[in-house]
């Protein structure tokens, strides 16, 4: 079943090719939908498009091993020639970073960047050509895989750069670079900076942003789900129209992620309507078990489903590379959903039936709507004598309901008539004022 839902088909195409590496090893290490064979060949012929020479001869000596047999390569002169080139791109590169390193330099520059590439071109005979053989050694880093050095080069040219689309460009592999070394604090503002940079940027044409806002979403995936504060981010970013409309036109296997940050988010009841309304709109178009278990509870009121796929849920979170961390709290989260939910429609509840609806023993299944009465703070009793939970439901009759909607329009009717009261004395003044003291024509 799981297989099905795998997304790392639909996600490559939108990663740059050093972050498919993780997703390819988190199927390999768990043995997931590929054969290690298949999974071992897809990272050997991926590798081939970087200049990482020795992960290239590990991968090539592991198919060999595996009785694959993926061609001769030539890796002794290659890389000669990788090294050949790492040494000339890290002797340009040095001549700008001894002179911006400098203290005095340093104590020199100002904000404004024209103001300093000026100051380093009368002072030091710089040219943005030599500042540029900084973002080059950065980019070159980066397809050797050291990653560190390439975040290094990218932030010292962007802070000297003044070519936008370069400095676009660095920024998005400053970003990958900081994922890929782990450093979600560096990443988690790489992430806020770059969306700004996206959202005011005035690209070619508008599907030329939309690409670029697809390619942001995949990407902050993996900080968002390793960042303490991703999952307030997430739904705050993936929640705004643009984004939204990004999800639905391009990659609406998003919603997956989006409806897991908003169960497990600590302010989901403000954010469950808006996630209701976008599922069922986009029900035609993507559906897996995270999203059908929210269908099945907000949208059908069917429980016995949303069980159902709430166990799904499970094995497609295990199996998902952003998700599987976040599984044992969705679960939790999701029990919480469908008693509330429960709670709210029923006025006497079997404690023994909303056990088996959260797939939980008796035992287990009492203490959890106890804890949840008391933690919720849901105006109800627990009779223990017949095992049923009694809810007091507050309902206001019809008439209340007619005489406070009453009270409403009053309300507001007086407020108008003021505002209309206001504006005519206002006028009448305003006359009286020009009767008093006429205008004359020179």
């Amino acid at each position: 079943m799981a297989a099905q839902y795998d997304l790392t088909s639909k996600m490559i195409p939108f990663l740059d090719q050093h972050l498919v590496f993780p997703l390819l090893e988190f199927l390999e290490i768990n043995e997931l939908f590929y054969s290690p064979s298949s999974l071992l060949e897809a990272r050997y012929e991926l590798s081939l498009k970087t200049n990482m020479i020795d992960f290239i001869d590990k991968l090539h000596g592991d198919l060999v091993n595996a009785g694959v047999a993926p061609g001769s390569i030539e890796s002794a002169k290659r890389r000669e020639e990788i090294l050949e080139k790492l040494e000339a791109s890290q002797s340009e590169a040095r001549k700008v970073l001894d002179v911006i390193e400098n203290p005095d330099v340093i104590a020199a520059l100002r904000q404004d960047k024209l103001q300093n590439l000026q100051f380093l071109k009368d002072n030091y005979g710089m040219t943005p050509e030599m500042i540029q053989t900084l973002y080059k050694f950065g980019q070159f880093q980066y397809s050797c895989g050291n990653y560190g050095g390439a975040a290094d080069m990218l932030y010292h040219y962007r802070v000297l750069s003044t070519d936008d689309n370069l400095g676009l460009s660095a920024l998005w592999g400053k970003l990958a670079s900081e994922i890929l070394v782990g450093n979600w604090e560096v990443a988690f503002e790489a992430v806020q900076e770059l969306k700004e940079n996206i959202d005011k940027t005035h690209f070619p044409s508008a599907l030329h942003q939309l690409e670029q806002r697809t390619w942001f979403l995949h990407w902050s995936l993996f900080v968002f789900f390793n960042h303490p504060k991703g999952r307030d981010a997430v739904v705050d970013l993936f929640l705004q129209p643009a984004y939204i409309n990004t999800i639905q036109t391009s990659c609406p296997w998003i919603l997956r992620y989006l409806t897991a940050a908003v169960i497990t988010n600590k302010r989901r009841k403000t954010l469950v309507k808006d996630l209701v309304k976008i599922i069922e709109h986009e029900s035609y178009q993507y559906r897996d078990p995270v999203t059908e278990f929210v269908e099945a509870l907000y949208i059908s009121f069917d429980f016995d489903l949303a069980k159902k796929k709430l166990v799904e849920c499970e094995e497609v979170l295990e199996n998902d590379f952003f998700l599987v961390a976040v599984q044992e709290e969705f679960i939790q989260n999701a029990r919480c959903f469908i008693s509330e939910t429960y709670c709210r429609i029923h006025q006497k509840i079997d404690v023994a039936e909303l056990s088996q609806t959260l797939n939980m023993s008796k035992e287990e299944g009492e203490k959890w709507i106890v804890n949840l009465i008391r933690d919720t703070r849901v105006d109800a009793k627990i009779d223990y004598k017949e095992n049923t939970v009694l809810m007091n439901t507050n309902t206001t009759s019809v008439y209340q309901q007619i005489i406070e909607r009453t009270k409403g329009l009053s309300f507001r009717s007086q407020v108008l008539a003021t505002s209309i009261e206001k504006r005519e004395a206002a006028q009448a003044k305003a006359i009286q004022h020009e009767k008093n003291h006429p205008s004359t024509e020179a």
